[in-house]
């Protein structure tokens, strides 16, 4: 009788130690936050000083996912990926919201600075998109008779944007397809010689950092509605209120984001530890971020 009970105490202990794992595994899963980085540099500095705060001060274990755009959108929906501070809406991500939009939570714009377009040394004429066929000789690097758009990869929503403005200012002008570094290469190489240059931008950025540019003026209005939002998965404010709490009221200074993201670009420096000196250079900006 005594070896029965000792048997039953036994497996009410280990029952009790599994259910007590278990619980302790969902807590330990509940305090992970996943953020997607997309391939472009202007998400990266964001991403960094969001983690730091969190794991810092709301005490959750921060994972940044690399990922393009469509499965980081996908990700969202499904809930792999919890945040995305890099939204470019309603244009540019307009397809991906209209397919996964329903799953998704959109905080607001991040920062209302985060432009996109074509760009241009100041030193350029030319202040709008609708007078580049006056001077497109100046654009014409290769002799062909049209003037040139230095842009990025092929699939990039911009290019197809700067094929479709083109079209609708009836522009003698070329979409050269490139990489962002090449577009930037080229362009740096311009300025260096005081050549004429248009070519496709977007802040924050750190082209901004390390040259005087300007955006074109675009009267049609095809950049117009381009903004910078971020996005959390459905259920982040009942799984981990206090992170969608401050990722509701997170922004920075655009001009912060052009300089750090510089220093993690050209300069080569580890993001994690440019963040870092921001977030010990701005301590006033950080209490504000959290409601202190």
């Amino acid at each position: 009788m005594r070896s029965k009970t000792l048997i039953v105490f036994g497996l009410i202990i280990i029952v009790f130690g599994l259910l007590a794992a278990a619980r302790y595994g969902t807590q330990t899963a509940d305090k992970n936050i996943t953020i997607a980085l997309t391939p472009n540099s202007y998400p990266f500095l964001p991403a960094y000083i969001v983690k730091i705060i969190i794991e810092d001060n709301l005490g959750y274990k921060v994972r940044l996912q690399k990922a393009d755009v469509g499965p980081t959108y996908s990700g969202l929906a499904s809930g792999d990926i919890d945040i995305f501070l890099d939204s470019r809406l309603p244009d540019l991500h307009k397809d991906y919201m209209d397919q996964y939009g329903d799953k998704i939570d959109d905080l607001g714009v991040i920062y209302a600075e985060g432009l996109l377009g074509w760009v241009s040394p100041t030193y350029v004429e030319p202040d709008s998109i609708a007078e580049l066929n006056e001077y497109k000789d100046k654009f014409d690097s290769d002799g062909n008779g049209k003037g040139e758009l230095v842009g990025i990869e092929a699939g990039a929503g911009m290019m197809q944007t700067s094929q479709a403005i083109i079209d609708g200012y009836g522009l003698d002008f070329e979409v050269v397809e490139s990489s962002e570094w090449a577009m930037m290469a080229e362009a740096q190489k311009a300025i260096k010689e005081n050549r004429w240059i248009v070519f496709l931008g977007w802040s924050p950025h750190w082209m901004f950092a390390q040259h005087d540019l300007k955006y074109l003026e675009d009267p049609q209005g095809f950049w117009r509605s381009s903004e910078v939002h971020r996005l959390v998965t459905k259920g982040l404010d009942k799984r981990a209120p206090e992170v969608m709490e401050f990722i509701r009221y997170f922004t920075m200074d655009i001009d912060d984001l052009n300089q750090i993201i510089y220093e993690i670009e050209v300069e080569k420096r580890d993001p994690d530890a440019v963040a870092r000196g921001w977030i010990e250079d701005n301590p006033v900006k950080v209490k504000a971020l959290l409601g202190k």
